[in-house]
């Protein structure tokens, strides 16, 4: 129970809205793809951003896929280890520039720095590891007491 404890958000500090944004299809691009969608709809907000890829490969192939997305539009992005402070950051578990941004997880496990974020965004497709996990980072959220919510896409 005190691990718990550890791991809830401090009285007074406002709680990230936590939200799982569910694809229909299996298909890991389209996760890829739902993610460029939701970056480029947050920074068009004046959000910062922070894409956690679950691996360098993956965090190269979201860098490559957000220069091509969209052709009439350009989402100013980088790798974290390039220019941590971007519009748009692709990285893995670095803490955030800048706090209060929106966290695009793309992980199978819950980020490292949560707290830093106003809002964060679970892309969960029919995969069924992926599933198992996303449903797992679901309970872990509850546990931690934030309120997280399903948004079928």
């Amino acid at each position: 129970m005190n691990s718990l404890l550890q791991h809830r958000p401090t009285p007074g500090i406002a709680m990230p809205r936590i939200e799982f944004y569910v694809l229909s299809s299996s298909d890991a691009q389209g996760r890829l793809r739902a993610a460029c969608q939701l970056a480029l709809k947050a920074w068009n907000a004046g959000m910062p951003v922070f894409v956690r890829g679950s691996d360098e490969a993956q965090c190269d192939e979201l860098d490559e896929m957000l220069w091509q997305f969209k052709a009439e539009r350009f989402v100013p992005h980088d790798l974290h280890r390039d220019a941590p402070l971007s519009p748009v950051v692709v990285g893995i578990d670095e803490v955030p520039s800048t706090e209060q941004g929106v966290l695009i997880n793309l992980g199978s496990s819950l980020s490292p720095n949560v707290e830093r974020f106003a809002r964060v965004i679970e892309i969960v497709n029919q995969q069924p590891e992926l599933l198992n996990a996303c449903r797992e980072n679901f309970r872990s959220y509850r546990q931690r007491g934030y309120d997280p919510k399903r948004v079928e896409l």
